[in-house]
């Protein structure tokens, strides 16, 4: 399986509108931090995203943060390091039960993603995206690999295709080939029936690398049970 990358970042130009027809808006560049101009099931949105506040916490193991004695943050980019850092803070904590997922642009190596998600699967840890959490890209396999879903309003995931160290995307390869049934594999571990795992397979590669399909809680909530506000 080749090296992939899913990682969507929001350091992006914003794109305004001007005073113009929905369907054939112009467009002026301006530069602010954390704002993208994205696509939504074929159609094209702007998002004005504020900073999210990212926890110190009283540890820190990559992108991980430990919040308390139960809960750790996840608020980074992902990467082959990950799977270490995380079996390091488990080590340290194990009395961690939840992530919360803040700031979770996705992955720079989705094969250490996906076996950090079993990892987080195998230890029963449930997942949750607190209000302006955003849970993209590779961060949603993360998402899934929660035991337990949960998310408050005004939590946002997007998804894409993944795209490997060639440039090329799911749709160039066989469906039955290696690369795309790691993802199919995956997400039938992860509880989805095997029609589910077709269906949220196809939807995240419904979207090229380069643009992002944008969903709420109750989106995901299509493929897999996401309770309302958080879990105890």
């Amino acid at each position: 399986m080749p090296r992939m990358n899913r990682c969507l970042s929001l350091l992006l130009p914003l794109l305004v509108f001007t005073a113009a027809p929905a369907a054939a808006q112009q467009v002026i560049e301006e530069t602010v931090e954390e704002t993208v101009f994205v696509s939504d099931g074929g159609s094209e949105r702007v998002v004005g995203l504020g900073s999210p506040v990212l926890p110190k916490g009283v540890a820190a193991y990559g992108p991980f943060r430990v919040l308390d004695a139960s809960r750790a943050a996840l608020v980074d980019v992902t990467d082959a390091r990950s799977p270490a850092q995380f079996a390091a803070m488990i080590k340290a904590w194990p009395g961690i039960t939840r992530i919360e997922m803040i700031e979770c642009p996705g992955t720079e190596d989705d094969r250490a993603n996906l076996a950090l998600g079993r990892m987080i699967h195998a230890r029963g840890i449930a997942t949750h995206v607190p209000a302006g959490g955003s849970v993209r890209s590779g961060g949603v396999e993360l998402f899934l690999a929660g035991t337990q879903h949960s998310a408050d309003e005004g939590a946002e995931f997007a998804v894409h295709a993944w795209e490997d160290e060639d440039g090329r995307q799911a749709t160039d390869y066989p469906a039955d080939s290696p690369e795309n049934r790691a993802y199919l594999d995956y997400y039938r571990e992860m509880g989805m029936t095997a029609p589910q795992a077709s269906a949220f397979y196809a939807m995240t590669n419904s979207v090229p690398f380069e643009r992002a399909r944008w969903l709420t809680a109750r989106d995901m909530g299509q493929w897999m049970a996401v309770s309302q506000g958080s879990h105890r």
